[in-house]
């Protein structure tokens, strides 16, 4: 019987090494892998968002445990497919748009959302118009998440949601964000949703999966 509250604990503090112990633990006592990533992985991840939303924690602990959440769901990765494990919320692309290098926020809204069970596809920055529907097409978008640092990248946000409103990618919804995002800049450029932290973006992705 493995011990999810320790699993959590453990990946709450970051120790990357005892979540990897644990996560193969289970896995050779023969649990699910659907249970460990839910009960283990999910579970601890979602306790981290509400502290860090409610500035219990900040980035750099996110950081630190979000890398532990890496570790386990690397040791659980090849096992995914042979146990079907395909129940994923939703897939997300991600990325810093074009001209601008910022991505810590990227970064750190990347993994989180991975940790609460999306399959997330990580572009990286300078993004163009063109590479973010590359990719919704590669790997079936169901939500584009952009970033921005730089208040003379921000209008290029409108224009990458223009191209995909005006394509056969009508259907793909938008989240934004960044230090000079704000909500009503989100609504004005079109997207479906703002992320004001990480734990929030996540919470927006949730409601935008449902509708």
């Amino acid at each position: 019987m493995i011990d999810y509250a320790q699993l959590n604990q453990y990946l709450y503090e970051g120790k990357a090494k005892k979540v990897e112990e644990m996560v193969q633990e289970a896995i050779d006592a023969g649990i699910s892998i659907s249970e460990v990533l839910s009960e283990g992985l999910i579970a601890g991840m979602a306790v981290l968002g509400e502290d860090f939303k409610h500035n219990i924690l900040y980035v750099p602990e996110v950081l630190i445990a979000a890398r532990a959440m890496k570790s386990g769901l690397k040791i659980l990765k090849p096992y995914l497919a042979d146990e079907n494990v395909k129940d994923k919320k939703g897939v997300i692309v991600i990325g810093t748009v074009k001209g601008d290098l910022h991505d810590i926020g990227k970064n750190l809204v990347s993994m989180m959302t991975e940790g609460a069970g999306y399959e997330v596809y990580d572009l990286g920055v300078d993004q163009s118009y063109e590479q973010f529907m590359e990719a919704a097409i590669k790997y079936n978008a169901d939500i584009i998440g952009m970033s921005a640092l730089l208040t003379t990248t921000m209008p290029y946000m409108k224009t990458v949601i223009d191209k995909f409103r005006n394509s056969d990618l009508s259907h793909i919804k938008f989240v934004v964000g960044g230090a000079p995002i704000n909500e009503s800049f989100a609504a004005e450029i079109g997207a479906d949703g703002y992320g004001a932290d990480a734990a929030s973006t996540v919470d927006v992705l949730n409601s935008l999966m449902i509708e």
